[in-house]
């Protein structure tokens, strides 16, 4: 694996769930994979989960772990390529991406949309620039578009709970895994959404379905061919697995199209559920994306989606220590 941006990234998305579910056993194993290498994560937006799980992640493997707020300690990057620079930008991604690729042995980066300007957020102009520009690997910490690791914590999540309740074999139906639009108070981007319907397109014992209000369509290259239900209710019929998550419309980008109908999830909604482990990537707006009754229940897996985000990053982590190394 030489960059992480996606799952198109990954050769066989199954068998790397498998193997970060192993390194989940001993986490300590591999400590010595990144002896004398050095992680840099950049973040130009906030983060919780993402920072703490990467630097976390980079130790596990022996890495040293440099972090810098890219939006409050760097200086104002500049991504168009010929740009005169005579205005409020300081330097040129072509420039930093040197000086951080002789730092660093892997670049992690985390950037959002706009949410403005559709076509410049989907070019996913700042990560390719940075990846351009970098001779050492680049993982996405998250981007205008896909949030990658988030994704695979997400499928790592499903598998493990899955096994432990015999969801899983060779007798079994696929796994009914719902996403549902929920929600919120502001505009979010698609990020999370679209990844998640990546990968849960790429694993064969998926059984997939999207429902969403009329207005929300998520971009054609990530939903193409997916099951999308507007009534709510119908798609969670026995749903196992059910991933509540807000977005912005893709079209009008970026917007938030009135709906009327009531998506906010609920106990009485869920009992046409085959009693369905609730799933969000947080953070999460109580009582308005999802009530305290469902994220503090016995089947609420936020907790341990969480946690599955630091073995999530540590075997990309590994997968590109052992590229690197040959």
């Amino acid at each position: 694996m030489k960059n992480f941006t996606s799952v198109k990234d990954v050769k066989d998305p199954m068998l790397l769930i498998r193997e970060a579910l192993e390194f989940k056993k001993d986490p300590y194993l591999q400590n010595h994979l990144g002896k004398n290498k050095t992680l840099g994560l950049l973040f130009l937006n906030p983060s919780l989960r993402t920072r703490l799980s990467s630097q976390k992640a980079g130790q596990l493997l022996g890495m040293n772990v440099m972090v810098m707020n890219m939006d409050k300690e760097g200086w104002a990057l500049e991504y168009a390529d010929g740009a005169v620079m005579n205005g409020n930008k300081t330097e040129h991604i072509k420039d930093a991406a040197m000086v951080l690729s002789t730092y660093f042995d892997v670049i992690g980066i985390r950037c959002f949309p706009t949410l403005t300007d559709r076509d410049a957020d989907y070019s996913e102009h700042v990560l390719n620039q940075l990846i351009k520009y970098s001779t050492v690997p680049v993982i996405s910490l998250e981007s205008a578009t896909l949030h990658p690791l988030q994704s695979l914590a997400d499928s790592i999540s499903i598998f493990e709970t899955a096994t432990k309740h015999e969801l899983v074999g060779e007798s079994k139906q696929k796994i009914k895994v719902v996403l549902t639009w929920a929600p919120h108070v502001k505009a979010l981007p698609q990020a999370v959404a679209n990844s998640f319907s990546e990968w849960m397109q790429r694993l064969d014992t998926i059984d997939f379905t999207i429902t969403h209000p009329e207005g929300y369509d998520l971009a054609p290259q990530f939903s193409k061919g997916v099951k999308i239900e507007h009534d709510q209710q119908k798609a969670l019929q026995g749903a196992d697995f059910v991933y509540v998550k807000n977005w912005s419309a893709y079209c009008p980008y970026g917007q938030m199209p009135a709906v009327k109908e009531d998506w906010l999830l609920s106990k009485k909604k869920m009992e046409v559920t085959n009693n369905a482990h609730i799933m969000h990537c947080l953070p999460v707006r109580r009582n308005v994306e999802l009530p305290d009754e469902l994220l503090d229940s016995k089947r609420s897996l936020i907790a341990l989606q969480a946690e599955n985000r630091l073995y999530a990053c540590a075997v990309v982590l590994e997968k590109i220590l052992e590229a690197a190394a040959g």
